[in-house]
């Protein structure tokens, strides 16, 4: 019995209709017209009724005659109960007259109520369906699109109302999706290309030792040592990617951390760097404090001490700084160097994309310095502006949010 049930069940829910938004809104309306046309169809009864009265007038007649002639001579006392039972008549008759009227009035409007019933209904359907009808051009243009057709769009005409607002969004999240897609395929190629690359010098070293019939010891420990160095270069590839990759991902705990210390250390430990390249450092650290994730933060400011430096002029200079804005952790790196465009600013935050160098031609640096900054200035809900100096090379200041008063900072304590 329960199995019978069961598929009794499961056989009427197949035979329902799907109760679309379409159906729900055809009811709605119809539900509504009822309604509305019972009240109005109730105080017009109401109305009517109370016009022709419940109860008919009292009716008088002449003991002289009647409108039919005149009545023959009678006694008094007869004749007057033949002219009440006369006027009694004619209120029943009346009664009866305005009570198959209400009748007929309330029969009349149930079945004219029940053709606009219909009517309403069948208006409804209509109505409703040319209403969603941008929903299921929404709807199957979502089903078509793929990764290979973002480049496809609603383009919904009509009104500025709710609906067109809706694909308007819809249009700009494709948008959206499709520069990240692109963006995405491109940094997939440029990661395969540099990591091939490393592979490619290591093993075309390894094959021209093994083939040289006159090594020496020398001649392999060279060859081993430049394997090495193509290793090396691609475990700082491999490891730049990860925190590429990492700082992308968001900040799930942040917490508050001295911004001017973690500073004053990085540039600390690039000084014989920068001795060595002829670059002086101009440091201004006043204190600053800023809340996020502090490896990331040593990143960020390790990424940009290091391109201002990579990218500088002999007996040039860095300038380093951080300070406190409207309560807000402010560092502000800047560099002599070669003189950049404003409009490769952008350029130069892609992935592998160094100004002026091609992969060929790149001695040193990955072209993924710039965009590890960007990606952890992003998680840190960080602003980052860029500008072009005059004189050649970048300032870029990075501001952190500001962080709730009653935060302690560990470092500082």
């Amino acid at each position: 019995m329960p199995a019978i049930a069961r598929l009794a069940g499961r056989g009427a829910r197949r035979r329902l209709p799907r109760r679309t938004v379409r159906l729900r809104m055809t009811l709605l309306y119809g539900g509504l017209f009822v309604l509305s046309g019972a009240a109005l169809l109730g105080v017009t009864y109401v109305l009517v009724l109370r016009a022709i009265g419940g109860r008919p007038p009292e009716l008088s007649i002449n003991e002289a005659g009647t409108e039919t002639g005149a009545v023959p001579a009678q006694p008094p006392q007869s004749r007057q109960s033949a002219l009440k039972t006369l006027a009694d008549q004619a209120q029943d008759a009346m009664a009866g007259q305005i009570s198959d009227t209400m009748h007929q009035l309330l029969v009349q409007s149930g079945i004219a109520l029940a053709l606009m019933l219909v009517v309403s209904i069948v208006l409804g359907w209509i109505v409703a369906g040319r209403m969603l009808r941008p929903l299921r051009t929404i709807t199957a243009t979502a089903q078509e699109i793929s990764a290979t057709s973002l480049h496809q769009r609603l383009a919904l005409d009509g009104p500025s109302d709710e609906l067109k607002e809706l694909g308007d969004t819809f249009d700009g999240l494709l948008s959206r999706l499709e520069t990240s897609f692109e963006a995405h395929r491109q940094f997939v190629a440029n990661a395969s290309h540099e990591l091939r690359t490393p592979l490619a010098r290591q093993r075309a070293l390894g094959q021209v030792a093994l083939s040289d019939p006159e090594a020496t010891v020398e001649s392999l420990r060279q060859a081993h040592e430049r394997i090495l160095a193509a290793g090396a270069q691609q475990e700082r590839l491999i490891g730049s990617l990860l925190t590429l990759a990492r700082s992308q991902g968001g900040i799930d705990v942040r917490e508050p951390f001295d911004l001017a210390r973690l500073t004053a250390e990085v540039v600390e430990s690039r000084k014989a760097e920068a001795h060595t390249r002829a670059v002086t450092f101009r440091t201004s650290i006043t204190p600053a404090v800023a809340a996020g994730h502090r490896t990331l933060a040593e990143g960020l400011v390790a990424n940009l001490v290091d391109n201002a430096l990579r990218y500088n002029v002999l007996y040039g200079h860095v300038e380093v700084a951080t300070r406190t804005v409207d309560g807000r952790a402010a560092l502000v790196i800047g560099n002599t160097g070669p003189l950049v465009p404003p409009s490769a600013i952008e350029q130069l935050f892609q992935p592998f994309q160094q100004l002026g160098v091609t992969r060929a031609a790149r001695t040193e640096g990955l072209g993924l310095g710039l965009s590890i900054v960007q990606a952890i200035a992003h998680a840190h809900d960080a602003d980052l502006t860029t500008r072009a100096r005059s004189g050649g090379g970048l300032t870029i200041t990075v501001t952190f949010p500001a962080i709730p008063r009653r935060s302690s900072l560990p470092d500082a304590a």
